[in-house]
């Protein structure tokens, strides 16, 4: 799209994969050396250590962050409803995974300020058909959902969040994910804590949930090839993917904070000028996105690349509007504004001081 070869780029997976490439290898040979590869030794002493780390009592490993959305929605649903209500600027992913377990999807508007959606937003769209909310923590985002979780579950209704881009964030010390009712967690490889191919979670304190997830997750089986819970299907973290997690789990605080502190530095280069920065500016935040706004985007994107600054959009289409997803008509002008608006900039643990001075010098130049 632009001319010139960018300097900086948005993400560069094969740093962190360098860095830590005694680690990786290490795990591929005790995988090897174990002969289990699939919910081995691996996978389980990774459920044990993210559900640890969160502080909940239970983690669930599956194939995909949709998967987990898609488990934790049909473990979630109450009978005699079937309406999942969520936002709709985040990139599909719960819309996806509502449809695909059978249910219907009505969306909620955002909060202009974060972009996530919060009690009041919610509480416009709940109905009596509404049996799960799903709270999407955008761009690292933990949205303070305890008043909103009493609010859904003083009318029946449960709720499942959306970490896939949040997971380390936490308020008072309590992780994303612990919150509701279920948590979905992605670990794709751009995620904070990525995987080296596709996996995912489900957390929950109810033990209830975390069984009938563990039963969905693989065919619905009580037993081997006893099926006693309907909708089940095959997704199952592989021992690579669970070992890879186990060994970058340890160093996921440090992940975040360096995300955090890049954003910081990105806000303040920003001060002044005709681009703003989504804060990243406390443990709430785990800075997976650093987000701009400018209300001539274009102009904006245009000078950063000239400058050789990799941008891009996440997320440029709100569901409703996607072709393959059109339900009921509706209209959320905050939701709508902000993807007119919204950009991302590079912003990943490995990026180097020398490269986050680049972007800040940049970011700088759209003032004058």
């Amino acid at each position: 799209m632009f001319d010139v070869i960018l300097t900086v780029p948005m993400n560069d997976l094969s740093r962190g994969i360098e860095r830590d490439r005694s680690l990786l290898q290490s795990v591929v040979d005790s995988v090897f050396d174990s002969g289990h590869v699939v919910m081995g030794p691996q996978h389980d002493a990774f459920q044990v250590e993210l559900a640890r780390y969160l502080g909940v009592t239970s983690a669930v490993g599956v194939a995909s962050g949709t998967d987990a959305l898609e488990l934790a929605i049909k473990a979630a649903m109450p009978a005699g409803r079937g309406t999942v209500l969520t936002a709709a600027n985040a990139g599909g992913y719960s819309s996806i995974a509502a449809r695909r377990a059978g249910y219907h999807v009505r969306y909620a508007d955002v909060d202009k300020d974060t972009l996530c959606v919060n009690e009041d937003t919610i509480t416009r769209g709940l109905a009596d058909d509404v049996g799960v909310v799903v709270v999407t923590h955008l761009y690292g985002h933990l949205t303070d959902i305890r008043q909103l979780v009493e609010v859904c579950h003083s009318r029946g209704v449960r709720v499942v969040e959306d970490c896939a881009q949040a997971i380390g964030a936490r308020r008072d010390s309590q992780a994303a994910g612990s919150f509701g009712d279920l948590g979905a967690i992605s670990f794709y490889p751009t995620k904070n804590l990525g995987a080296l191919g596709d996996g995912g979670a489900i957390v929950t304190n109810d033990q209830e949930f975390a069984a009938r997830v563990a039963q969905l997750r693989q065919y619905g089986w009580e037993s081997k090839y006893r099926v006693t819970v309907p909708g089940g299907v095959n997704s199952r973290l592989d021992e690579l993917q669970a070992g890879f997690l186990r060994a970058k789990l340890p160093s996921l605080d440090l992940v975040n904070d360096r995300r955090r502190a890049i954003i910081q530095r990105y806000a303040e280069a920003a001060a002044g000028g005709p681009m703003t920065i989504l804060p990243a500016d406390g443990e709430h935040h785990v800075g997976h996105l650093a987000v701009a706004r400018m209300a001539d985007r274009s102009r904006g994107r245009a000078e950063l690349s000239k400058r050789g600054v990799a941008t891009d959009v996440h997320f440029p289409v709100l569901d409703y509007q996607q072709p393959g997803l059109k339900g009921d008509e509706c209209f959320l002008p905050v939701s709508e504004k902000a993807t007119e608006e919204v950009f991302s900039l590079p912003c990943f643990a490995e990026l180097t001081d020398d490269e986050i001075e680049f972007v800040c010098d940049a970011i700088r130049s759209l003032a004058s």
